[in-house]
């Protein structure tokens, strides 16, 4: 009973005071809550309040076992911040936690698609139905903003500022950000709307939503991830990809084309320019372009 009431007890902190998006709330209570049915499997009569930096190093080297390093270093990191919620709140005196390390994770390159890739994508959607002309929409939106799929599925009819050419994009965290978008999709988008949104039977909780399903209710990221996949196969794409491979790739060709990092950071959302340094790695042909073309030691 411990673990639920202190678990809720966190998420309402995080909601509340730390403005946590809903979906990083979720997710760190999925991982308390794993630990609580571990500990109940094991016959570990141990609390929020009593448990042990023991148990707890027994408990990590059981994820070791079960889920991958991401997984495992994910977790650690839930744990990590609902014990240091304790400690602060003064349910406990000491950090059960302190001396327990996640694995270390090398930085992982993102996948990416070259324009070709996503005209192929693109252009193997069946634009004679209603749906493929909201997909290609959807695809061109994800790939003009950079957007993430929850943002995506989010983005509402009056958060288009087309007049201004912009959208408002609310992120992580409920933080928003105001993100250029070109004429190009404004167009697609525009076409969206007055030939195959105006003739659904919207939902009243959703009329201002912009992507809307048959039925006239919003988009699900797992809807979003079928139609990606969907058009991976139809287009002959053997590369892995997902809704965020178009933001990755949205990243990688502005950086190619010579935009700056603060721009790209500031129209991603990160909140460090440190997270949008990884696309600085991703194309090691234009850096040496960049190296040759403007140091004045690059050649004789």
């Amino acid at each position: 009973m411990k673990w639920d009431y202190h678990i809720k007890d966190y998420s309402t902190y995080l909601k509340l005071e730390r403005n946590v998006s809903r979906n990083t709330v979720l997710a760190y209570s999925r991982d308390l809550k794993k630990l609580d049915s571990w500990l109940t499997t094991n016959d570990i009569e141990e609390n929020p309040l009593n448990i042990s930096t023991t148990t707890l190093k027994d408990y990590n080297h059981y994820l070791a076992q079960q889920v991958k390093p991401a997984s495992q270093a994910r977790t650690i990191s839930s744990l990590k911040g609902f014990f240091n919620y304790l400690l602060m709140e003064n349910y406990r005196q000491d950090d059960p936690m302190e001396l327990i390390e996640a694995p270390r994770l090398g930085r992982k390159l993102p996948d990416t698609l070259s324009v070709e890739e996503i005209d192929q994508l693109i252009n193997s959607i069946d634009r004679s139905t209603a749906h493929g002309e909201r997909n290609r929409a959807i695809l061109e939106t994800l790939y003009a903003c950079g957007l993430r799929v929850s943002e995506l599925t989010a983005l509402k009819i009056s958060d288009l500022y087309f007049d201004e050419g912009v959208i408002l994009v609310t992120g992580k965290g409920d933080k928003q950000r105001f993100v250029p978008i070109g004429e190009h999709t404004i167009q697609i988008i525009n076409n969206y709307i007055r030939l195959i949104r105006a003739h659904i039977p919207i939902k009243p909780e959703f009329t201002d939503t912009l992507f809307l399903n048959r039925r006239g209710r919003d988009l699900t990221r797992a809807m979003i991830f079928t139609i990606i996949k969907d058009l991976k196969i139809a287009a002959g794409i053997k590369k892995k990809i997902s809704p965020h491979t178009f933001r990755h790739s949205f990243a990688t060709h502005l950086l190619e084309n010579g935009a700056d990092l603060r721009s790209i950071q500031m129209m991603l959302g990160h909140e460090s320019i440190t997270t949008t340094e990884i696309y600085v790695h991703v194309d090691r042909t234009y850096l040496k372009d960049v190296l040759e073309k403007f140091h004045p030691r690059a050649s004789y």
